[in-house]
């Protein structure tokens, strides 16, 4: 009876120590993991959840691409970002398209905000103005600092 009860006990720590969502951002109290600013914009929050489980959180995507500069992206299980249009609403930062537009300020002043579909960018870029990316587009521009 006490070997089952150990195993059961060791397979349930097992299954909860495999964190597979990342962990919600405290807004208004947690600092972003780059430029340690209070995370509270709820349109330009970003995130990414390592493989072993390790979340870090950002108030602008541009900070998550600066910090990513010095992460292997092999280590990465994925990348997160607010969708702009959907306050507080993480979407897929690898299927998310970007607009670079000075008339919406970031919190950091990249004046980069993420978007579900290129549809609802390029609609905000005619409303706006700016340039529209893509996640490798993105990588490329702030790899070339």
């Amino acid at each position: 009876m006490k070997n089952r009860t150990f195993l059961g006990v060791l397979c349930f720590l097992i299954v909860a120590a495999c964190n597979t969502e990342p962990k919600a951002i405290a807004y208004g109290s947690e600092g972003c993991h780059f430029c340690s600013m209070t995370i509270v914009d709820t349109q330009h929050a970003a995130q990414f959840m390592t493989k072993k489980g390790r979340s870090y959180s950002f108030d602008a995507t541009e900070c998550m691409f600066n910090y990513l500069q010095d992460v292997a992206p092999e280590t990465i299980a994925l990348y997160r970002v607010n969708d702009y249009n959907n306050p507080g609403v993480f979407i897929d930062a690898k299927e998310a398209t970007y607009l670079i537009s000075k008339n919406i300020p970031s919190p950091m002043g990249g004046n980069l905000s993420a978007f579900t579909t290129k549809e609802a960018a390029e609609k905000m870029q005619q409303e706006h103005t700016g340039s529209v990316y893509s996640w490798k587009e993105l990588q490329s521009k702030f790899n070339k600092g």
